[in-house]
């Protein structure tokens, strides 16, 4: 798909109405829309600030990614998790501050920024038409790819959780579905919206490693530590006979650009497997791409919050 023929829904009278929500909106799109015309060395300058500024200010998240990184690198020092944690949160700012390059920058922008290889295993599956599960970890450049991909396309759909705030979730919602059709179904019952897509071909961008509790999860070990995970992706990889394609997205902080990659089709997944067991596979391929930069992990989320019966939450204190 060129440039000049991508679907872009990014129009002017949506980002008019994005601002007419209220000040915060107009206040948060108007910095967007300056940040995506700006030097890449000004964001890059603004993504370091705010990502010291970030950890020094947001204490609960930095108790929760320092607890994270305590509990999954025991062996490492004390040194050594802090400055793990300085550098997510430099991560972390960066991802945020690029948005405005993905959701209101130009494709040419966002193609110079995210680049992709191994994309021949997705374009594979679909002339077969298999029914294909990209299946995308909680690295900070998941916005990244996400933009990316559906720039190129085809059309595609995945689970959404909505923001708290209605005007940043309205923001949110424009961008990752501003390229192609992306249809972004709401996690609370829409997995009845999401199995219609598979059955209609359409690929699916699916998150795999959030704690959402124990509906739909299964105790896995997660850097030796028993994390409530969803079990969807083996399942629904066992219903409709899906090929599940990893897709990982790391950033440089050298050139401030993302790079994408499209790993190969896992292999006879879940197969003979129980759901327990393949869960449990799954886990420990993630645990390995985790190592590749553990920085760029999404720390800041309570990924063991729910603890088998009797067992205390880590980030109780």
């Amino acid at each position: 798909m060129t440039e000049d023929i991508a679907p872009d829904r990014l129009t002017a009278q949506a980002i008019a109405q994005l601002k007419q929500r209220s000040i915060k909106s107009w206040l948060l799109v108007s910095t967007f829309q300056l940040l995506a015309i700006a030097p890449p060395s000004v964001r890059q300058g603004l993504g370091c600030f705010l990502g010291f500024i970030g950890r020094a200010l947001i204490r609960r998240r930095r108790k929760i990614v320092h607890q994270n990184l305590a509990l999954c690198f025991p062996k490492i020092s004390a040194s050594q998790r802090q400055r793990l944690l300085a550098l997510h949160f430099r991560a972390l700012a960066q991802s945020i501050v690029d948005r405005s390059v993905l959701w209101f920058g130009t494709p040419a922008q966002i193609r110079a920024l995210v680049h992709v290889q191994g994309r021949h295993h997705a374009d594979e599956a679909l002339r077969k038409n298999n029914r294909l599960m990209l299946l995308a970890p909680h690295f900070v450049g998941l916005d990244a790819a996400a933009s990316r991909l559906t720039l190129d396309g085809p059309r595609g759909a995945t689970l959404y959780s909505a923001q708290s705030n209605p005007d940043v979730d309205a923001l949110v919602r424009l961008g990752r579905g501003r390229f192609h059709e992306v249809n972004l179904i709401h996690r609370r019952g829409g997995i009845r919206t999401l199995l219609r897509e598979i059955e209609q071909g359409t690929p699916i961008y699916y998150l795999p490693d959030m704690d959402f509790g124990l509906r739909g999860a299964v105790f896995a070990p997660f850097f030796g530590i028993m994390a409530a995970t969803q079990t969807a992706p083996a399942q629904l990889a066992k219903q409709f006979n899906m090929t599940v394609l990893p897709v990982l997205c790391f950033w440089s902080p050298k050139t401030g650009h993302y790079h994408a990659e499209f790993l190969p089709a896992l292999v006879d997944f879940p197969g003979q497997d129980d759901i327990v067991t393949a869960t449990a596979r799954l886990n420990a391929l993630l645990e390995q791409w985790v190592r590749q930069h553990p920085e760029q992990y999404y720390w800041v989320h309570r990924r063991f919050k729910t603890r088998p019966k009797g067992e205390k939450s880590p980030y109780i204190p």
